[in-house]
């Protein structure tokens, strides 16, 4: 069951897909460990971006809880947990995950697509 509402999730995907979509964009590799400070830069230097601001904004209003099932509905949808390991991965994302919720998100280049897939494993989609 998600604690979170379909309406902002598919916010969340329009917003990640904007973003995502522009050139200036890039990515830097994957880090070692959660708390390294890349994803920190990806909004440093996109901090003007109305896309990050408006995502950043919609994330900060979430409870711990929220934030950590996004964090698990991207890694459901990139297939890091199955359907039935659903509570595992949210537990698995309080804390340095949760806490970093939308620096983390946007730092990963497919996450519109992951969000959109863990949905869809969860029986919901942003096209109804």
């Amino acid at each position: 069951m998600l604690h979170l509402k379909l309406e902002t999730l598919c916010h969340i995907v329009a917003k990640a897909r904007e973003f995502q979509a522009k050139e200036e964009v890039v990515i830097p590799d994957s880090p070692s460990s959660p708390t390294e400070d890349w994803a920190l830069q990806v909004l440093a230097d996109h901090s003007e971006d109305y896309s990050v601001q408006e995502m950043m904004q919609t994330i900060g209003t979430m409870s711990e809880r929220q934030r950590a099932e996004l964090v698990a509905l991207m890694w459901l949808g990139r297939g890091d947990y199955a359907i039935e390991d659903w509570e595992s991965a949210v537990d698995d994302a309080i804390g340095d995950y949760s806490l970093n919720a939308a620096a983390y998100l946007l730092s990963h280049p497919m996450i519109a697509d992951h969000l959109t897939e863990g949905l869809i494993a969860h029986g919901y989609s942003c096209e109804d």
